[in-house]
């Protein structure tokens, strides 16, 4: 349910330049000119209650407030991730945002991290593949000059010459470390196996980081963090009329838009090659990684496929794959599956280690297991078990500011509307036996798979 209200009165002013060294002290509410009215659309649900707004600068905001705990958790995201690094610059994202808490304005690195430290406040920004955030947790009484902080930063980052050398350092020892990270190694053939031609499959360079400059960070931050379509969500013990303008003044530098191209889906292929494809790697034991096809939130397959999925593999010792590869055959320590529903990345994937010997053994395992889900479905005690634990356990995930923002942002950023707190566990309640064997048909066929294994498997046939 929706309910309206109007805030109106007097905010405090910031007073901050892009490049002031301290933020200035809070402006008397006397004397500071009197805010718009703020119209704020309150959904008050069962599981959360939020408030929507936009500030008098356009910028659409969710809060929860809660003001029995005196912090302030703030996140804000950009679509456009590293998918948006220049050809030839990859890896100028990751310096943008290694460099937004390494001094601003008057302020170098050692000032700004003292500033933080003497407000007992955190900042730091992300750059994933698809999004850039930027994310703050603070004191509430010290919201205004923590906010004011995160301003400068936003307004005058400095990208000196000490701090980004250093990136480019901590970068050149991560080229070298990823040469034998099984994890790096299975998602490079993956990428160049399925989607070689896609933007998710770039890696950063020698040459791309030879090829960064703090110029170029300065300018590519413009480009990724700018008003147009910013996302701010926000939990704690602050109210609209107080968050607003201290929202308004962190990013009132920001540029209004700017081109960040859009990232056509990856398409996986319906059927798998027959074979793995090996990369060899010196280490006593295999990694294994499957990956195939799934679907996206819209589908009606979704919540009977997340569902399946709690029983296959993303169970834990609960899981069938975890009971018999590791419980009753001892391939492994640990196994598991899960699946993206990311619209631009729809796959179901899993894998897990085991002894380079028994390699075959712990693929055909993993296979079988799929068709046994096809044949037989699952039963109604897993399915009732599944429910249970995927509704009981999801209030863990709300235990602290910073998490319930972190997972408002999630909603937000996959568009899955205000009230999706609620349904949620509905819809999970809603899955019949009928529907999750009809996923198990659907997307379990173990042809759909490619299988990738790191190590020096034996008895295996590489694609």
């Amino acid at each position: 349910m929706l309910k309206l209200r109007l805030f109106s009165g007097a905010a405090a002013a910031l007073l901050i330049t892009a490049c002031a060294g301290t933020p200035a002290p809070q402006a008397s509410l006397d004397a500071a000119p009197a805010t718009p009215a703020l119209a704020v659309d309150v959904y008050d649900g069962d599981f959360v209650d939020i408030q929507q707004f936009t500030t008098p600068g356009g910028v659409s905001v969710w809060l929860v407030m809660e003001p029995s705990i005196p912090i302030v958790s703030v996140q804000m995201a950009w679509r456009g991730g590293s998918v948006a690094d220049p050809d030839g610059l990859e890896g100028l994202g990751q310096a943008v945002v290694y460099g937004m808490n390494e001094g601003a304005g008057d302020l170098d690195s050692l000032a700004f991290q003292t500033a933080m430290e003497e407000l007992n406040m955190s900042f730091g920004c992300s750059n994933g593949t698809e999004w850039t955030s930027c994310s703050a947790t603070m004191l509430s009484e010290n919201a205004p000059a923590s906010m004011a902080l995160v301003a400068s930063a936003l307004t005058a980052p400095r990208y000196d010459e000490g701090p980004f050398q250093r990136f480019l350092r901590e970068q050149e020892v991560g080229l070298k470390t990823r040469e034998t990270s099984a994890g790096y190694l299975v998602w490079r053939a993956q990428s160049q196996a399925l989607y070689p031609d896609h933007p998710f499959a770039r890696e950063v360079t020698p040459e791309s980081l030879a090829a960064l400059t703090p110029e170029l960070a300065r300018s590519h931050m413009r480009a990724l963090m700018r008003k147009d379509g910013l996302l701010v969500t926000a939990v704690g013990n602050i109210t609209p009329e107080d968050l607003a303008p201290l929202i308004d003044t962190a990013v009132a530098a920001l540029p209004e838009t700017s081109e960040i191209p859009a990232v056509a889906p990856v398409t996986l292929p319906d059927t798998a090659a027959a074979d793995p494809v090996i990369v060899p790697l010196p280490q006593p034991q295999s990694l294994v990684r499957f990956i195939g096809p799934a679907m996206d939130r819209a589908n009606p397959d979704y919540f009977p496929a997340y569902v399946l999925n709690y029983t296959f593999g993303g169970g834990g010792f609960e899981s069938r794959l975890v009971k018999t590869l590791r419980v009753d055959k001892g391939l492994t320590y640990g196994v598991s599956s899960s699946i993206d529903p990311n619209p631009s990345f729809t796959v179901w994937s899993g894998g897990g280690q085991t002894k380079n010997e028994s390699a075959g053994d712990f693929i055909t395992g993993i296979r079988d297991e799929m068709q046994k889900f096809i044949d037989g479905g699952v039963t109604e005690a897993e399915l009732s078990d599944a429910k249970a634990y995927l509704i009981g356990s999801y209030p863990l995930g709300f235990d602290s500011n910073a998490k319930i923002a972190s997972n408002i942002m999630s909603v937000r950023q996959d568009d899955l509307g205000v009230d999706y707190f609620d349904r949620r566990n509905a819809l999970i309640e809603a899955v019949t036996l009928e529907d999750v064997n009809r996923a198990a048909a659907t997307y379990l066929a173990p042809g759909r798979y490619s299988f990738f294994v790191v190590g020096e498997p034996q008895g295996l046939t590489a694609e």
